[in-house]
């Protein structure tokens, strides 16, 4: 019935509300209730109970199915079905964590390299721009939930960088490298630590920029 109110929507510039909704077999009042509240109660919701089932799935580190969020839900006093939560996740792409053993097939891809530490705990820093740190994190908002990724100058402790996004993807991580980058702009070597340091010498800011770009789908990706 939405799809139908919103094809009205669409084409009621060239053609009557009246008549569309006759042609489609609805009463005009019904589409003034929907375009006076798109959202039904029942959509709504399902918004706030998807924030739910993010957070207990979350928690759990990925590894929760629908069966046991049904569960953590219903001690939170929520009176909903197990076929609602399963609807929701699959429609979220959330998924439970099947097992650990590696399925048979063929797999792709380069082998994961583990990158030293050059850090090694050295959190004192004597010059800025010496070293630079970052973490991606989740924050629940009422309309779901809110990536943010930061980076940290450890020689001031100042926020140098961030970028907000509805979901956890690479360009999380770019946005926030490059903030940084365009408002310190520095002149020297740089290390960036995160799940793999880096270590990067550049000439000006766009060929830094580049090379946290490409850094930073790494880092994005752990």
């Amino acid at each position: 019935m939405r799809l139908k109110y919103a094809f009205i929507d669409q084409l009621k510039v060239d053609y009557s509300v009246r008549r569309l909704c006759q042609t489609l077999k609805l009463h005009p009042s019904g589409y003034y209730a929907w375009l006076a509240e798109p959202k039904s109660a029942r959509a709504k919701d399902d918004l706030r109970l998807l924030g739910l089932i993010k957070h207990s799935w979350l928690e759990s580190g990925g590894v929760y199915g629908y069966r046991k969020i049904h569960d953590d839900l219903r001690e939170l006093g929520e009176s909903c079905g197990r076929h609602r939560v399963a609807r929701l996740m699959r429609r979220e792409g959330l998924r439970s964590q099947t097992g650990y053993r590696r399925r048979p097939g063929k797999y792709g891809g380069k082998p994961p390299v583990a990158a030293p530490n050059l850090l090694e705990r050295r959190f004192n820093v004597t010059e800025p721009n010496k070293v630079w740190v970052t973490d991606i994190t989740y924050i629940r908002t009422y309309e779901g939930w809110l990536y943010l990724a930061v980076v940290l100058d450890l020689f001031s402790r100042q926020v140098i960088g961030w970028s907000m996004k509805p979901q956890m993807t690479s360009d999380l991580a770019i946005d926030a490298l490059l903030m940084a980058v365009w408002r310190r702009k520095p002149k020297q070597e740089t290390t960036l630590q995160n799940a793999g340091p880096i270590r990067v010498r550049h000439s000006d800011a766009l060929d830094y920029s580049l090379a946290l770009s490409s850094a930073a789908k790494s880092v994005a990706s752990c």
